[in-house]
């Protein structure tokens, strides 16, 4: 008998299918935590990391199963607990041009409400796989990526202020705070469809790339953007003592700066000087285009679909901000 799981859509099917399970899941949640889900509802993102679900488990005919989608949303509201725990982190009050959850109900609710809905990512994981999916290949680690992201979170407030940080450090903590994330996407969907182990690992890489360059675009974004235009904080990272690459760099090539770093607090007009005048934005887009580039021959790889590898192609320049 065929399972529901089994049911296939077509990608845009599918995106809109996550869509709706993701509003569901938040609109119905048990009526002691409904108002502050409901009010996490108005502020869901671009679901990138879900679309990347949804195009690694496309199978040759073009199709999505229901599995993908119900590990899509998982991986959406696993995204939105790390989201309401780092703004309590942050005591940000903005997020995706909504107040946080912390600062309209305080940071006591904020983080039992993302306690909460990593369990309801949990739950619904759970109801994706079969035993059969386990027993053959859909091992799909969730736990061992939730430690990444908590560790990857912890390095970095463990390196909070830290202006001594290297780039090879940075890179590690971005690894594992933004980019086990977009890893257990890429992950998920392509365990679904592909067979082939190795093939799994080269998703599994290219989502990790995907992740470093949507983290490192995310950094230069910082200095550049307006909060209207992030629809979050701006200008905010070396507020909350988080050394971004940018930053990094122009310590790296500004002794003097450093210096005076670790007297003071330097002022933001000093700061954007010093990554302007030392070229820190030029030098981190850098490095995203090497992940970018490896990305590209890493997707040629794979043999995908003519469709496969415009969603993934699609994917690639999002995270770039390409469009």
């Amino acid at each position: 008998m065929e399972s529901t799981l089994d049911k296939k859509l077509t990608y845009e099917e599918a995106i809109e299918q996550i869509k709706s399970e993701v509003d569901s899941l938040l609109s119905s949640s048990p009526l002691v935590i409904r108002s502050y889900t409901k009010h996490l509802a108005l502020s869901v993102g671009k679901f990138i990391r879900a679309a990347a679900v949804a195009a690694c488990a496309l199978d040759r005919e073009g199709f999505v199963s229901m599995k993908a989608v119900k590990l899509a949303a998982a991986i959406e509201i696993l995204h939105l607990a790390t989201l309401v725990h780092d703004d309590v982190i942050d005591n940000a009050d903005l997020r995706r041009g909504q107040v946080t959850l912390q600062k309209k109900f305080g940071q006591k609710t904020a983080v039992i409400c993302g306690d909460y809905l990593v369990c309801m990512a949990m739950k619904l994981t759970a109801s994706a796989t079969e035993q059969s999916d386990i027993e053959e290949r859909m091992n799909l680690q969730m736990p061992d990526y939730m430690g990444r992201i908590c560790l990857g979170e912890l390095n970095q407030h463990i390196n909070n202020g830290n202006i001594d940080l290297s780039v090879h450090q940075y890179l590690r903590i971005i690894s594992g705070k933004t980019a086990a994330l977009f890893e257990a996407s890429f992950f998920a969907g392509a365990a679904l469809v592909e067979k082939d182990s190795n093939l799994v690992r080269k998703y599994t890489k290219l989502g990790r790339y995907i992740g470093m360059i949507f983290q490192l675009t995310d950094d230069c974004m910082d200095f550049e953007e307006t909060e209207k235009t992030a629809q979050k904080p701006v200008q905010s990272d070396y507020e909350q003592n988080v050394i971004t690459l940018p930053l990094i760099y122009a310590f790296k090539k500004l002794s003097e700066l450093k210096d005076k770093a670790k007297e003071t607090k330097l002022t933001r007009n000093e700061i954007n000087s010093a990554v302007k005048n030392t070229g820190g934005l030029n030098y981190t887009r850098l490095i995203a285009k090497r992940y970018y580039d490896k990305s590209l021959l890493l997707m040629e790889e794979l043999g995908a679909p003519e469709e496969k590898q415009h969603h993934l192609k699609l994917l690639l320049d999002k995270s770039f901000r390409l469009i």
